[in-house]
């Protein structure tokens, strides 16, 4: 209903009436901070409450023509946000003949910085869509030319404060891509870096824009999930709440901050709250980490039924392969190992290897065995913030009862990730190094991650000169599970650490 009535739109505005209205618009005043009517307000903040119907029926009945620019611009977040979340193809292919006559009617506008902005916006806009549908050749040729149009406004229009939203989100993306790919990206001339897309971020959500918002929430966004400072980002998307209480986007994000933060009651809570606030798009993601929290608590029976709600809701098969094996390990810690080898060879048939849970599922399946019941116990209880019980927990295990180098090698890692956790610093430290040791070269993500680690412990206690050691230490690994995340989350933290230093 919502796809048809923009459509509708469209096909209304002949020619005569879209010269008029551009006419019109080419003789107003550029806004440099795009503040929006009340209404468009009204209906933008109902996009990032991911109720993207009703805020195309009030864009719809919108008439002021001062206004057409910025109910375009919300209108197209409004068919990306819904795709994005359902992802439902034939909404997609309607998305992409909509973004088509948007661009077509946006390359007829005056030159200028909104002509630059919004056509920059609609191909990123078009490029997460293709990602997301793993279209990605087309995806990042969109990219480009949405990397290109913001080069050019900020060049052009330096003080126009809207670009800075797309140009912050593209300098991170392309900042934190893999090594192995940069050749790709230095051939298409793009240049990232995190750094400056979170400038660029800070000084929208400080403006007085309306973007302002959009832009708090992806600053905080990047915080968490590229800085690895989730404790941070989930404060600041806290703060958000405050001006938008209920808000689901904010929400969800926040429960995704919570759980890398490993605090899982307070996952459980706020999921609770989200159920309280069910209006608009379904987010069946939210079931996985319903059960990601309800495992790492220990109640395995529940987590069991939410991975199977998530399996049965989602329409993508990332997690897919994940959720089933997290299936067996839950039955496995139920000692019902008929059950879990059934989930087990399930697994092994079903989703796909892109997102890095999968790809550590795919990585312990082909091991054809299920892992270490107490190690697992101690792993899943301080993922979840449960420090006490995954101390008792790894006090039940003797050195000399681990079999495999293998379990040796995560039992230092797991003690390591307890007392980092609970900021025993010169104890992870130690740990950390003895797993680095026993796991030589071995295509694990121990070695790696206990880089990382140590590169931000070195990090937050100001002695650059380690934190840049074990964070190149980190991308030196060749092969293992979380190889393109955790290059990423290192060059990331060595871009910081120049800044840091300056």
């Amino acid at each position: 209903m919502a796809n048809y009535s923009a459509i509708k739109f469209i096909r209304k505005a002949g020619f005569t009436a879209c010269f008029f209205l551009l006419m019109l618009i080419s003789r107003a005043e550029t806004d440099p901070l795009w503040q929006f009517s009340e209404q468009v307000n009204q209906a933008y903040l109902l996009v990032l409450d991911l109720q993207p119907e009703k805020a195309q029926e009030i864009l719809n009945k919108i008439t002021d023509a001062s206004q057409e620019l910025h109910k375009l611009y919300v209108l197209s977040l409004s068919e990306t946000v819904d795709v994005l979340i359902t992802e439902d193809q034939k909404k997609f292919e309607q998305l992409e003949i909509n973004f088509r006559k948007r661009l077509q009617l946006v390359e007829t506008l005056p030159e200028g910085p909104e002509k630059l902005f919004l056509e920059a916006e609609l191909n990123l806009q078009r490029g997460f869509n293709l990602l997301n549908l793993d279209q990605s050749f087309n995806a990042v040729f969109a990219i480009r030319r949405a990397y290109n149009l913001t080069q050019e406004c900020l060049k052009k229009y330096p003080t126009f404060i809207p670009i800075k939203k797309t140009s912050g989100v593209i300098q991170v993306m392309v900042g934190s891509v893999p090594d192995k790919y940069h050749w790709f990206i230095s051939l298409l001339g793009m240049r990232g870096s995190v750094v400056t897309g979170q400038k660029q971020l800070q000084e929208l959500r400080i403006s007085k824009s309306s973007l302002s918002t959009e832009a708090n929430i992806l600053f905080f966004t990047v915080k968490g999930f590229i800085n690895q400072q989730f404790s941070e980002a989930a404060t600041g998307l806290t703060e958000c709440l405050k001006n938008q209480p209920d808000n689901r986007l904010i929400l969800f994000l926040s429960i995704n901050m919570l759980t890398k933060d490993s605090q899982s009651e307070k996952v459980l809570q706020l999921i609770s709250e989200l159920d309280q606030h069910n209006q608009g798009l379904q987010m069946h993601y939210v079931e996985y980490l319903r059960a990601e929290a309800l495992l790492n608590k220990g109640e395995y029976a529940k987590a069991i039924a939410s991975y199977q709600k998530f399996i049965k809701g989602y329409r993508s098969l990332s997690f897919k392969k994940d959720a089933n094996y997290k299936i067996a390990l839950c039955y496995w810690l139920m000692n019902e190992e008929p059950q879990a080898k059934i989930y087990f060879e399930k697994a092994k048939t079903v989703g796909r290897e892109q997102a890095d849970p999968d790809k550590y599922a795919a990585a312990q399946l082909a091991e054809n065995k299920l892992p270490n019941q107490k190690i697992l116990k101690v792993r899943f209880l301080t993922d979840g913030g449960y420090y006490k019980e995954a101390l008792a927990a790894v006090q039940t295990i003797q050195f000399s009862e681990l079999k495999t180098l293998k379990e040796q090698t995560e039992y230092f890692y797991r003690k390591a990730r307890l007392a980092h956790k609970t900021e025993e610093f010169s104890v992870a430290k130690i740990y950390y190094e003895e797993t680095i040791h026993l796991a030589k070269e071995n295509p694990w993500y121990f070695a790696p991650n206990s880089s990382l680690q140590l590169g931000y412990i070195y990090r937050d206690q100001k002695n650059y000169i380690m934190a840049k050691k074990y964070f190149e230490q980190a991308m030196s690994y060749r092969r293992h599970e979380y190889k393109s995340s955790i290059d990423s989350k290192s060059r990331s933290a060595l871009e910081q650490l120049k800044s840091a230093k300056v």
